[in-house]
């Protein structure tokens, strides 16, 4: 069987490219129809995006729990990383951990966290005074965290990393 890093990288690549299909036919539909469920598909397609970065991440706690023997997997991946001088791979694990957490929970703690260092992350966060990340795109979604196909490939690359630093 394969690692779940491995088979996540894989999945999130398959699901990007049939998403990004899917999304390029919609738009292509939309040069001569302005119909509703065609902007809803984009918006769709939007959403799918961050239900498999939450998923993924998601599921990867379940790895870590069972690889490390613990009952927090994140909490004990990242005391390892700790010890083993990863500090800069904790830092975009913890990140991404908060955006996950936005994602699935909307504002609190986690987001408070993340606006307070929004400029120094590897991806975009929704400040409190904004109302969307790009005025004008039919295909946005209410999210408070932007997930394009660049936060979906960070999400796997960190997953990636963290299983490798943990060996």
């Amino acid at each position: 069987m394969h690692a779940y890093d491995e088979l996540a990288e894989h999945g999130m690549e398959f699901s990007l490219a049939a998403l990004n299909e899917a999304y390029e036919k919609v738009v292509e539909a939309l040069q001569t129809s302005a119909a509703t469920r065609l902007v809803k598909a984009l918006q769709i397609v939007q959403l799918q995006k961050a239900v498999l970065a939450v998923g993924m991440f998601s599921m990867f706690e379940a790895t870590l729990q069972d690889k490390l023997n613990c009952t927090d997997g994140f909490r004990e991946a990242a005391a390892r990383l700790d010890a083993r001088g990863e500090a800069a791979l904790r830092e975009s694990f913890s990140d991404l951990q908060l955006a996950i957490n936005v994602l699935k929970h909307g504002r609190g703690r986690s987001y408070d966290t993340l606006v307070g260092k929004a400029n120094a992350l590897s991806f975009r966060v929704k400040l409190p005074d904004e109302l969307l990340f790009n005025e004008g795109d039919v295909s946005e979604v209410p999210t408070l965290i932007d997930v394009d196909d660049a936060f979906v490939r960070r999400c796997a690359a960190v997953i990636r990393e963290v299983t490798l630093a943990l060996g």
